[in-house]
Order: C-alpha cells, then sequence, then structure tokens
C-alpha cells in the first residue's frame, strides 16, 4: 500500500471475510495514519466503532485460518495418526488382557494377547455370556488391525512429509519425535540435547529435582544405533544420533530435498563410537 492508501481495508468489501484475512496477512503501509477515520471517509465501516468491530472480526478469520492451514500441514497429519496409533495399539493390549480372563472363565482356557482375541473372533457364541465375550474379541482385533493400518499410513507419510528424517530414523520413530516436539518445525528449531531426552521427560524432571541421574535418551532408543551400541557407549550413540536427526529435521522443514550423504555420515560416526569398545 502507499502512503495515501486507505489502509488494510482498501478494495475489500465489508462482508467478505477472506479478502479481509488476506488483506490483514499481506498488507503494509510505508507510515501511520488516521485508519478509523480514513475507513469511515471511504465507506468502509460507518463509524470508528464499527471499523474496529470488523478488524477484530477480520483478525480472527485471519487466524483461524492460519489455524486450520497449519492443521493441515502435512506433518499435523503425521502427529495426529501416531498417536492415534499409539493409543490403539495401547487399548488393543489392555482389552486383550481383560479378554483374557474372561473369556479363561467362560471356556475353562487360558490365553493371551491379540492371537488369543483372533481364536476367540472367530468362535459362534452359545448364550449371551458368550456373545459378549466374543464380541469385545473382534473389538480387540479391529482394534489391532486398525493400529496396523495407522502404522502403513505412518510409514507412508513419514517418508513424504520428512523424508530425511524418516530414513535416518525409521517413519515410526520419526513420527514420535515431531510429535513430541509438536510438528516438524518445532523439531527443527531444537537444540540435538534436547532431541536427544525427547520421551524421557519423567526421568528428566526427577533428575531436575535430584531425585534420579541425568537421562542419556529418551524414545530414540528405540534406534538400532544406541539400543545396540554398548551400554557404556550408549551415551556418545544418543549425542551422535541426536545431532544428525535435528540436522534432518531442518533439512526437511526448509528445503525438503533428500540428503543421503547424512545418512552415511551418520553411519561413520556410529561405526567410530562402536570400534572405540573393540579396541579395549
Amino acid at each position: 500500500m502507499t502512503e495515501n492508501a486507505a489502509g488494510w481495508f482498501e478494495s475489500v468489501r465489508p462482508d467478505d471475510p477472506d479478502a479481509a484475512r488476506e488483506a490483514i496477512e499481506n498488507g503494509s503501509a510505508e507510515s501511520p495514519e488516521d485508519w478509523p477515520a480514513q475507513a469511515v471517509e471511504s465507506g468502509f465501516a460507518e463509524d470508528e466503532s464499527d471499523y474496529y468491530g470488523k478488524l477484530h472480526e477480520a483478525t480472527l478469520h485471519a487466524a483461524r485460518e492460519a489455524v486450520q492451514e497449519r492443521e493441515r500441514a502435512d506433518d499435523q497429519q503425521l502427529v495426529h495418526a501416531v498417536r492415534a496409533m499409539d493409543d490403539a495399539d495401547r487399548t488393543a493390549n489392555e482389552l486383550a488382557e481383560r479378554l483374557a480372563e474372561w473369556a479363561g472363565s467362560v471356556y475353562g482356557e487360558s490365553g493371551g494377547g491379540v492371537d488369543y482375541a483372533r481364536e476367540v473372533a472367530g468362535r459362534e457364541p452359545a448364550g449371551p455370556v458368550e456373545e459378549r465375550v466374543v464380541s469385545l474379541a473382534r473389538q480387540v482385533v479391529s482394534l489391532a488391525d486398525e493400529r496396523e493400518e495407522l502404522r502403513a499410513f505412518v510409514e507412508r507419510s513419514a517418508d513424504a512429509a520428512a523424508p530425511n528424517l524418516a530414513a535416518m530414523a525409521g517413519p515410526v520413530l520419526a513420527a514420535r519425535l515431531i510429535a513430541l516436539a509438536g510438528g516438524l518445525e518445532q523439531l527443527a528449531k531444537k537444540p540435538s540435547g534436547t532431541v536427544q531426552v525427547l520421551g524421557a521427560e519423567d526421568a528428566l524432571f526427577a533428575h531436575l529435582r535430584g531425585n534420579a541421574p541425568s537421562p542419556k535418551h529418551g524414545v530414540i532408543y528405540t534406534h538400532d544405533y544406541v539400543r545396540n551400541t554398548r551400554p557404556d557407549e550408549r551415551g556418545s550413540a544418543s549425542r551422535a544420533l541426536a545431532g544428525k536427526l535435528v540436522i534432518a529435521a531442518r533439512v526437511d522443514h526448509y528445503s525438503g530435498e533428500r540428503k543421503p550423504e547424512l545418512d552415511e555420515e551418520l553411519d561413520e560416526r556410529i561405526e567410530r563410537i562402536r570400534s572405540r569398545g573393540d579396541d579395549d
């Protein structure tokens, strides 16, 4: 906008919230002006109070659209999916335990887990009690199947939303890191030391209270490069992995370009760390 423009509301119809949102997001002025007076003079608002009311509504609309756009982003869909996957897994396992107790009392047998639930789900119930047991078993199976479908979705989505992070961490761990950070952008902005202990918040708080040692790793422990490294070298492996994961997240967020050399650098670093124990 020029210095003599009518303000953010120039060329915006008062009943067009989308145009108002775009004007607020992209508009600018070279110097401050008496915008309420100019809005009234141009016919955009009836008076100063009406101008501020329209500005308030347009600002709220812009904020809602920004939130919705953020929620529709690929990384946020990945966050929802991995959380749903974990919820389905936890609920299926809890119900499978309940089913094992109930079915054991009805059928006089022992069994457990989702595999036993699949067996019970295939039976023809005899009577109302067995109907409920078999129905519960089928719910467990349904949740377990949904968990697998969500896992497949996470694996596909992680490769698309964060190709370098997914290649380095594996798609499920990549999704969990993104979820714990609150999004890919937030993960990319975190220092490697924070990423190293994501998922170990309880242990970290206990350490800060003086009740426990400092945790060496959080969910990244599930990565082979940490879990399968000698215990006395896991701290070094965790730091190396976290550092490279942050770089991968930053590349994914800011450019999205696949860089296989990041994986090679991590492989070499972990090999050096593990070889230190071989030299002892």
